[in-house]
């Protein structure tokens, strides 16, 4: 019966545990346990109390070699089975091989002391059993203290084990979880490059938009330069007509004079014709004669004063045209060094940002070798820490304390150096604040300048009044330019604050690589290659934007500059036209004057 039930039990995949106290199996039911040892993969407890397996050799043995064989069975159950020395030498021999049992109970039999040291020997070499229940063997105390020593080791060697298992777990699941970070942050990072394009795309939009808006300004200035060019050909017109009264007044000079010789020679027959009429006549011809000596006189002195004035007139029209070629040839000059100005400030510029970038680059590279150092003694003190423990392993139990407190050093090593890699990340972070400073500081001066140009243009446009309508509207247009300046600074200072909190991401999570496992930095270096080239991809583009805006405030100021050169010219324009106008008006007041009389 215990055959056919047995063998049932080869292939059954569902029974743990079995018992089959006090069966009288005998050497048919031994070979039977044997045989369902080797086949059986479920069966984790087997109680054989009271079945006397030690009286039959063969049998036993063949159990015994069936325990070898198994690697399921935990707990095993022998008492009062009448086994004897030579088979607790056979179940030593079994128990040598077998990596799974975990309690063993042998009470009650008859094993001795060749037993019990075969007993205590196979221990040497089995790790896994945890229990061993030898009362009522005859065996001596210190074979049993020393049976006890060994399955304390293997307790304290399975409750390590377990520990390191468990770390091992920890540690897998926090190297997933670094996997996941570092793909989310990578992703993140995709998405922000895509971003600083499509910004840099708006931004090339805008600065063309603001080029075309400014070539029109441009070419509005041509237009006001082509009006005074008109307004200048208008007083020529002015000054040639005012010419050609002055001829038409030099004729009326000589008809007068002609009337003048008529009347004289009309008033000379009068008085030849009247000699004869008396002495009153004569007076007042003579008195009528000198009344008109004293108004060709007259006549004459303001001829004069008109010749006077004509050439007055002619000497500053000359000095008009010369005043005009002087300031086109100052407005040429003027823009030449403007120009060479922009280049200059270009090429100083560009050398700032490549110095700036070169002293960045290095500082990364110092803190990349710094941390590869820092990682290489960490790497050579764990492998330490591992040889120290495996030795500790294989070592009695007695070493036990001292391997404790080796390890209890080895971690206050790993903590001090954690700690003097924080400090030092701490004051390359408080660097890199000041270089942020420094950033705010130099970005403060520009709009410092940028104040100081819009009190310059106020003034500007203080002074010219006549003008009003013109400055309004360039007047919108340096408030939209100001706002376009002032959402890029703001562009600029969140994209730094975005660099800064990625740093300090990048910070913490080295420091939480440091304790990953070795197999695991290949990657992770891959990772931080990618994120470093990202990075300068980050940077340049920030690089690329300043440069951008410091080339969009220079052409701003020249622009100011212009637009203030060119309303001084026309405020002198002005005054010269309305100094001309004054004088053409009082000319023709005179010529108005002198022909009425």
């Amino acid at each position: 019966g215990v055959r056919l039930l047995l063998h049932g039990l080869c292939s059954n995949t569902t029974v743990k545990s079995l018992d089959m106290k006090g069966n009288n199996l005998r050497a048919m039911g031994a070979e039977a346990l044997g045989k369902l040892l080797r086949q059986n993969k479920s069966i984790r407890s087997l109680t054989l109390e009271w079945n006397s397996l030690g009286m039959w050799e063969e049998g036993f043995s063949f159990f015994c070699q069936g325990l070898r064989a198994n690697n399921f069975l935990q707990r095993l159950d022998l008492r009062n089975n009448q086994i004897n020395h030579q088979g607790a030498a056979e179940l030593a021999m079994a128990l040598t091989q077998n990596t799974s049992l975990q309690e063993l109970d042998l009470r009650w039999n008859n094993i001795g002391l060749l037993g019990g040291r075969a007993l205590l020997n196979c221990l040497h070499s089995n790790k896994t059993l945890k229990r061993l229940e030898l009362a009522g063997n005859n065996v001596p105390g210190d074979i049993l203290k020393a049976v006890e020593q060994a399955l304390d080791h293997n307790q304290d060697r399975e409750a390590i084990l377990s520990e390191a298992q468990n770390q091992v777990k920890i540690l897998s699941k926090e190297v997933l979880s670094l996997k996941d970070e570092k793909k989310k942050q990578f992703m993140e990072f995709v998405d922000t490059v895509d971003k600083q394009k499509e910004e840099k795309a708006r931004s090339e939009k805008i600065s063309a938009a603001r080029v075309s808006q400014l070539q029109e300004a441009l070419d509005e200035q041509n237009s006001i330069m082509n009006s005074l060019k008109t307004k200048l050909q208008m007083t020529e017109a002015a000054l040639a007509l005012s010419e050609q009264k002055v001829h038409n007044l030099g004729e009326l000079l000589d008809a007068m004079k002609q009337e003048q010789n008529c009347v004289a020679e009309c008033h000379f027959r009068e008085l030849q014709q009247q000699k004869q009429e008396g002495a009153d006549r004569e007076g007042r011809l003579l008195h009528d004669l000198s009344a008109a000596n004293e108004k060709n006189l007259l006549l004459r002195n303001q001829v004069d004063e008109l010749e006077r004035k004509c050439k007055i007139q002619q000497d500053q029209l000359f000095q008009v045209k010369q005043d005009l070629t002087n300031t086109t040839a100052e407005l040429k000059l003027r823009a030449v060094e403007a120009e060479e100005r922009l280049e200059t400030e270009k090429r100083r510029f560009k050398q700032n940002l490549e110095d700036v970038e070169s002293l960045r680059v290095k500082e990364m590279d110092r803190m990349t070798q710094h941390m590869e150092a820092s990682e290489r003694s960490m790497h050579s003190r764990i492998q330490r820490l591992e040889a120290i423990r495996i030795s500790l392993e294989e070592e009695l139990s007695q070493v036990k304390a001292a391997a404790l407190s080796e390890r209890g050093q080895a971690e206050e090593e790993l903590m001090k150096v954690r700690s003097q890699a924080r400090l030092e990340e701490q004051q390359r972070l408080e660097h890199l604040k000041e270089k942020l400073r420094q950033m705010t500081e130099s970005r403060d001066e520009a709009q410092n300048c940028c104040l100081k140009q819009k009190e310059m243009v106020a003034e500007a446009q203080a002074k010219a009044k006549q003008l009003s309508l013109y400055a309004d509207g360039l007047r919108r247009r340096l408030d939209e330019l100001q706002q376009d300046l002032d959402s890029k600074e703001e562009e600029k200072v969140t994209e730094l604050n975005k660099v800064k909190v990625e740093l300090q991401e990048q910070i913490g999570h080295l420091e939480a690589e440091r304790a990953a496992q070795d197999g695991l930095r290949e990657k992770i270096a891959a990772l931080e290659r990618q994120l470093k080239a990202l990075s300068s991809n980050h940077r340049e583009a920030l690089l690329d934007k300043e440069g951008e805006i410091s080339l969009l405030l220079e052409k701003l100021r020249m622009k100011e500059a212009e637009i203030f050169r060119v309303r001084e010219e026309e405020a002198q324009r002005a005054s010269f036209l309305q100094n001309a106008i004054m004088a053409y008006v009082q000319g023709s007041r005179l010529g108005t004057h002198s022909s009425t009389k």
